[in-house]
């Protein structure tokens, strides 16, 4: 084994000071209750022989405390940089029996702490990040810490694409598999989780299982959007399906929610875009602009602008632009590198992310967005709102609304440290809200500020709680893994 108290990372996130920790947000005090770090690496002292690197020292451990949100910091004993699969599975199995708890990262894109841990161990899954392509077979076997852009640029040189991408393609596989990864192509395909063929999995004892959905199925089905309950993700066969050349984008202006959700309706049923999302940004002078956005993707030919839009009804002149596939899919990429040379990167993210049932769509956008000004978003805020077909999200744990129709509801804050409302404001604000979508039988997609009880998870999950408890039960008996959610806390 070996333990490094000297290595240095290079991190996107802010570190943070030494001493007393933010841990946990309370519901009733609203704030958050604090916890001491423990002594670095006491409980690792005979941690097994590993080819990767354990780190300990609190200089390295300092990114593992942060995330994208910046909301809630914790502070973990150590971090595990694997050199193999079998690094995973080793040191899982020997904080179970001692009861250490254990949390995978990805890139720390989550905005409330839900994969860090409290005096326990990350699993750091960035090392394992390698990429095969099958063109015979379409698909890409792609270890988990291996990011999305880097996929694309595997499978394009195939001629291939994976057929659903986030907005912002610089997320780990495993991370977006854990939760679910929703994007403007999930009306065809679903969400990422979707498009899986096989796992490799590291279960709470330190199994190492491959599954799918004829093999180890009951796995297979609590990994996928499992949010790390079951097992840390360690390996995905992903499908693959022919990568267009070029893409039209399309923006329609509408006036109201209601106008902009009636052409969304219109278009996700015909499925005249290969890509359909929509965008709530502050108007010129006040209020709110309600924007369609659709693409159709193209080899050679464009589309006929008049019949993909003739129809839709939208005010002023469509904006319309074309560009190469692999930049259309990476299109927020100079933006976030705008973000991160003006420092909003690094400001707290209380983000609110969740399914609306169909029926009580355009009333819960229309209360939000009024009781919303566009300082509340802060600077670089915005509103998303775009429809998907229920029917197209086939993985159990991935929680939607009844009905045939669901919206994604994403109301993406950013909270500079001197705002007017501060981050713990924001955060209740995000409770307030998703409190009113529960109530009209809406889920929260879990990668948002929501602080939630035990009785919401059971609430969100529904008929497949006992399923889910059950699965935790089998394949994390020592329930040490992503404590950080608090989905089966008493």
């Amino acid at each position: 084994m070996r333990i490094d108290a000297q290595h240095s990372r290079r991190s996107f996130v802010r570190a943070v000071s030494v001493g007393t920790l933010a841990v946990g947000f309370d519901l009733t005090s609203r704030a958050w209750a604090a916890q001491a770090p423990q002594s670095a690496g006491s409980d690792f002292r005979h941690a097994p022989h590993l080819d990767g690197r354990l780190l300990v020292a609190p200089a390295d451990l300092a990114p593992y405390e942060d995330d994208f949100g910046h909301l809630v910091h914790r502070t973990p004993q150590a971090a595990l940089l694997p050199g193999s699969v079998r690094d995973v599975a080793a040191m899982i199995a020997f904080c179970g029996p001692l009861g250490i708890p254990v949390a995978p990262r990805g890139q720390g894109h989550q905005t409330f702490g839900q994969a860090q841990v409290a005096g326990g161990l990350i699993v750091d899954l960035g090392p394992l990040d390698a990429i095969s392509v099958d063109p015979a077979a379409k698909t890409a076997t792609v270890g988990a810490g291996a990011v999305w852009s880097a996929v694309l640029t595997a499978s394009l040189a195939h001629g291939l694409t994976p057929p659903v991408f986030t907005d912002y393609i610089e997320l780990s596989v495993g991370g977006t598999l854990s939760a679910g990864g929703v994007g403007g192509a999930s009306q065809h395909h679903g969400a990422q989780v979707d498009t899986v063929v096989e796992l490799e999995v590291v279960t709470g004892t330190g199994q190492v299982q491959t599954c799918s959905a004829t093999r180890n199925a009951d796995l297979f089905h609590a990994a996928l959007s499992g949010l790390g309950q079951v097992g840390v993700i360690t390996r995905a066969v992903i499908r693959l399906v022919a990568a267009p050349t070029s893409v039209r984008s399309y923006s329609l202006a509408y006036p109201s929610v209601a106008a902009l959700t009636a052409a969304q309706r219109k278009v996700v049923g015909d499925g005249r875009f290969d890509w359909l999302e929509g965008t709530i940004l502050p108007a010129t002078g006040g209020g709110w602009q309600y924007i369609l956005e659709g693409s159709a993707f193209y080899d050679t030919t464009p589309p006929n602008d008049s019949v993909l839009i003739g129809d839709l009804a939208y005010i002023g002149p469509p904006q319309i632009q074309d560009s190469a596939y692999f930049d259309f899919v990476d299109d927020l990429a100079p933006t976030v590198a705008a973000l991160k040379a003006s420092g909003e990167w690094y400001d707290p993210h209380p983000w609110f992310n969740g399914f609306l049932p169909d029926a009580a769509t355009d009333a819960l956008v229309e209360a939000t967005m009024a009781a919303t000004t566009p300082a509340d978003l802060g600077a670089s805020g915005l509103v998303l709102l775009y429809p998907v077909p229920t029917a197209r999200f086939t993985a159990p744990l991935l929680s939607v609304p009844e009905g045939e129709l669901a919206f994604l509801f994403a109301v993406l804050r950013t909270a500079a440290p001197d705002d007017a409302l501060p981050a713990p404001e924001l955060v209740q604000a995000n409770r307030d809200l998703y409190l009113s979508v529960q109530a009209k039988g809406g889920t929260q997609y879990p990668v948002g500020a929501i602080p939630m009880t035990p009785a919401d998870w059971r609430t969100q999950y529904g008929a497949r709680w006992q399923q889910f408890r059950a699965a935790k039960q089998c394949f994390d008996p020592y329930g040490i893994l992503a404590p950080g959610q608090g989905i089966f806390t008493s």
